[in-house]
């Protein structure tokens, strides 16, 4: 059984020259993270791995640089400000790859702080809302401290952690951290109206967090026979599944079952999902593995973009060469859902950004990343309609996407395009 302790005494046992796991998402182990502050200054040289987490990460400030890096494998809002590309830094990793870089030691973390329910009689505890890439770690850690709270749900799948592998073990009675949706604008219900127009009965549904994935389900309440195989899932997807909307009969590969990696919502959702035998979380190596992904028909899998050039390449991971998020899973389930029987990868962005500039564009911003390539892209909605480049020439594609750019946009993309095409096919 994993010792009882107080939380300066667990903090205590992390020692110089480490490599540190964190827990991410609504599992972040906030108390844990506070106490490695507090004891700081009597380390050095502290490599913090970590997903997207929530609260403040103080070890990334600039007068902890003495003591602690950052090799962030996802750069989430609270970790933007930090990000320097040298002490906090980014590793680029297809999310259903990461666990391997723990399991093969190229990147394996020395220490793994995680945030889990109470053991059960049988001595279970449950790594709860984020499997994800923290079963790994918590299997290839020497030394595993957890932050144990009644009110993280306990959820089946393969977060089960035997008591026996925690070495310390801190109590603590915290609010669960909640997420909740903003309102939906205009602009986001047309996008989810077109999104929305290509799913088709029974088909197995991926999509993430925020505005525009929640669009696309709020536009599915008259569709039958849903699935759900994603990277994560929040309470967008709640009222359909609540509804029966999403029962997951006509899955063929974990038929019944809610799958995921983790979710993150509200507590309505925390309450749904906790010891609900239809929902499960599994590891992020096995949900986002395209070959398991296309093992659904109908997969269609819908991830956003902050711009696409003309040809197809989406950047989905920064602005320009400021990093902003991450390749996460988005190409493991454009992939699967290309390679799936019936699928449908979908790329679904506003027109223009909130300034009033284009997405749609000639060319990718200098530095910009290119997260799906041109190769990998079937399908792209906006506002204005879907395009399907699957088949097309590169001058097809072009002309397709300036048909759904902003109206206003549209002349002068034609314009660059056909400059562009001079002075480079033409020389």
């Amino acid at each position: 059984m994993g010792k009882i302790v107080s939380l300066s005494e667990a903090i205590s046992k992390v020692q110089s020259n480490k490599r540190v796991f964190i827990h991410g998402g609504a599992a972040t182990p906030k108390l844990l993270v506070s106490e490695l502050m507090s004891q700081a200054k009597g380390l050095k040289n502290i490599e913090v791995m970590h997903l997207h987490t929530h609260g403040e990460p103080v070890y990334a400030k600039p007068e902890y640089k003495e003591t602690f890096r950052v090799a962030n494998l996802f750069v989430g809002a609270n970790m933007r400000p930090y990000l320097d590309m040298d002490r906090v830094d980014y590793l680029p990793c297809f999310l259903s790859e990461i666990s391997s870089l723990f399991t093969t030691g190229r990147r394996k973390p020395d220490v793994a702080l995680i945030h889990v329910s109470p053991p059960d009689r049988h001595g279970f505890c449950s790594l709860g809302t984020s499997v994800d890439v923290a079963r790994a770690a918590v299997d290839t850690a020497d030394l595993v401290i957890a932050q144990v709270n009644p009110n993280m749900p306990r959820i089946h799948g393969d977060g089960n952690i035997h008591e026996s592998k925690i070495h310390f073990m801190v109590e603590c009675h915290e609010p669960m951290d909640q997420v909740k949706g903003k309102p939906l604008t205009s602009v986001e219900l047309e996008i989810g109206k077109h999104a929305a127009s290509l799913i088709e009965d029974g088909a197995t549904l991926q999509m993430g967090i925020g505005s525009i994935p929640d669009a696309v389900l709020a536009s599915l309440k008259n569709h039958k026979n849903l699935g759900i195989h994603t990277e994560m899932w929040s309470d967008g997807a709640l009222e359909l599944i609540q509804k029966g909307i999403v029962n997951n009969s006509k899955k063929s590969f974990h038929r019944g079952k809610t799958t995921a990696a983790f979710v993150m919502g509200t507590q309505k959702l925390y309450d749904f999902v906790n010891d609900n035998p239809a929902v499960i979380l599994l590891e992020a190596g096995y949900v986002n593995n395209p070959r398991n992904i296309a093992r659904n028909k109908r997969v269609t899998a819908i991830n956003s973009a902050v711009e696409i050039d003309l040809t197809g390449q989406v950047c989905a991971d920064s602005i320009g060469s400021h990093i902003i998020s991450g390749v996460g899973g988005q190409i493991d389930f454009i992939r699967g859902a290309s390679l799936s029987e019936g699928g449908k990868p979908i790329i679904a962005l506003p027109s223009r950004t909130n300034k009033g500039l284009s997405r749609i564009v000639t060319q990718l911003k200098q530095g910009a990343g290119v997260v799906t390539t041109r190769a990998h892209v079937h399908f792209v909605v906006t506002e204005y309609g879907a395009a399907d480049l699957f088949g097309k020439t590169i001058h097809e594609r072009a002309l397709a996407l300036i048909d759904i750019a902003h109206p206003d946009d549209r002349e002068k993309l034609s314009r660059d395009w056909h400059e562009l095409v001079r002075n480079t096919c033409h020389r």
